[in-house]
């Protein structure tokens, strides 16, 4: 693995002989800085990026997109998510895939946190693109 800088702003970037990461441990940043409430630990590879994220009881994310797609696993709580215009709810053990360039958005129902585990390709950072 090279000596790179993150492609996500104040993520982990994997080193060399680096392979187990304690992500309670590893910075938080906020998984989406003008558009998200998301934020956790991210730690990102040559080729993929993984986050553990929490989003606060009734709060998420505003429609946004990125290049690279993305896997979301619901670990805790109820997640409602519209994409590409589809309305999907997402409990615990349920995993949510959004496929590249596909404005989409969500929230945390207001009963309780959601917290997941979420993994992108290494196209792009971990952050998206607001929509306009």
């Amino acid at each position: 693995m090279s000596e790179q800088t993150a492609r996500t702003p104040g993520a982990k970037r994997a080193g060399p002989g680096e392979y187990v990461f304690d992500l309670a441990k590893v910075n938080h940043i906020l998984g989406g800085p003008d558009y998200s409430t998301a934020n956790g630990a991210c730690v990102e590879g040559d080729r993929m990026i993984v986050g553990l994220m929490r989003m606060p009881a009734g709060t998420g994310a505003e429609p946004h997109s990125h290049p690279n797609e993305q896997w979301i696993y619901i670990l805790q709580g109820t997640f409602i998510a519209e994409i590409e215009g589809k309305k999907v709810e997402a409990k615990p053990g349920s995993v949510i895939y959004i496929p590249s360039n596909t404005i989409h958005g969500g929230k945390a129902t207001p009963d309780a946190d959601v917290v997941f585990f979420t993994v992108k390709d290494g196209s792009y950072g971990l952050q998206g693109i607001k929509a306009a």
